[in-house]
């Protein structure tokens, strides 16, 4: 005769809902934070990471001679946004830099970025004209054709600008620096329109004699350098706004960044310290006077007010 186990009832274990449901949770959770994440997208860190992303394909870095990524002190974010506008671009940009290599024209020809756009300049000493001269030299067409190169490559606008130094002159052409700086700019405008057919319509030209020297015109030196023809790539206006955008959205980020925890727990605690004292409220008649008595001195010093009167007029 066999002998039969004894069955053992399994408990059942009540709890396991809690498994599930924590689970659930968890990814309630994980989901509504990544929907969070993605409404606060930082437009400052995601065109950094664009930028990044797109160098790497392109193999320009930051900084480099490229006015379509931006970033760098010879680049800026003009819109070329078709491929093949951006390699007859950056081909221009190189072939300038070549050149300028070759010539040993370092001092002479420099690219800048700032908020109006890519800033081409050209020094004026014979490269491109003769002192107190508006005619162009015959050898400035080889650095001016680079330069055509690189408008035709872009499709903004452009802005010629001529500066001078602080030097006077005087003769029946030119009354004064006025008319030299309008004149030179005026002069490069019309090679690029007539020799390379570049529509009239990009091309602003004006002069600004030597009122925007780089250089204190202490020096012949830095004279020279002042002496020059700035050839500016405007942005757009909606290019504009978006680099507005950006900083602001950056200098959100940053004051967002220098607040610590302890200004911030201060800040709480002067908040409660002053709504405590503008809740209380005396219970007796002799806690009123008393303090009737306290501030009345404070009400009736002139020596007080005039002092803090003083100590406010002197902050900036």
């Amino acid at each position: 005769m066999k002998l039969r186990k004894p069955h053992i009832e399994a408990h059942d274990n009540l709890e396991r809902w809690l498994l599930t449901y924590a689970d659930m949770i968890t990814l309630l959770t994980a989901f509504f934070l990544m929907m969070y994440s993605m409404s606060v997208v930082s437009k400052g860190k995601f065109s950094q990471m664009a930028t990044s992303v797109r160098s790497g394909f392109t193999g320009s870095a930051e900084g480099g001679q490229s006015i379509l990524l931006g970033g760098g002190a010879h680049s800026a974010t003009l819109g070329v946004s078709p491929d093949t506008q951006e390699a007859h671009y950056e081909n221009a940009m190189s072939d300038l830099n070549k050149y300028v290599e070759q010539n040993k024209l370092d001092g002479k020809v420099s690219i800048r970025s700032d908020q109006r756009g890519v800033i081409i300049t050209l020094l004026s000493d014979k490269m491109l004209f003769q002192r107190g001269k508006a005619e162009l030299n015959r050898n400035s067409g080889k650095v001016l054709d680079k330069v055509a190169n690189i408008l035709k490559a872009a499709p903004n606008d452009i802005q010629i600008e001529g500066h001078t130094c602080n030097l006077p002159i005087s003769n029946a052409q030119f009354p004064s620096n006025w008319e030299l700086s309008t004149a030179r700019a005026g002069v490069v405008l019309r090679y690029f329109t007539e020799h390379f057919g570049l529509p009239d319509k990009r091309f602003n030209a004006s002069g600004y004699a030597a009122t925007r020297p780089i250089f204190p015109n202490t020096t012949e030196s830095r004279r020279e350098k002042n002496r020059r023809v700035d050839i500016v790539l405007l942005k757009t206006e909606k290019q504009r706004e978006g680099n507005l955008q950006r900083q602001a959205e950056i200098q959100r980020i940053t004051n967002k960044s220098n607040v610590t925890p302890a200004d911030s727990k201060a800040q709480d605690g002067s908040a409660a310290t002053t709504n405590s004292t503008d809740t209380a409220k005396p219970d007796t008649g002799t806690a009123k006077d008393t303090t009737n008595t306290t501030t009345s001195p404070s009400q009736d010093s002139p020596n007080t007010s005039q002092s803090s009167g003083d100590g406010t007029a002197q902050v900036p």
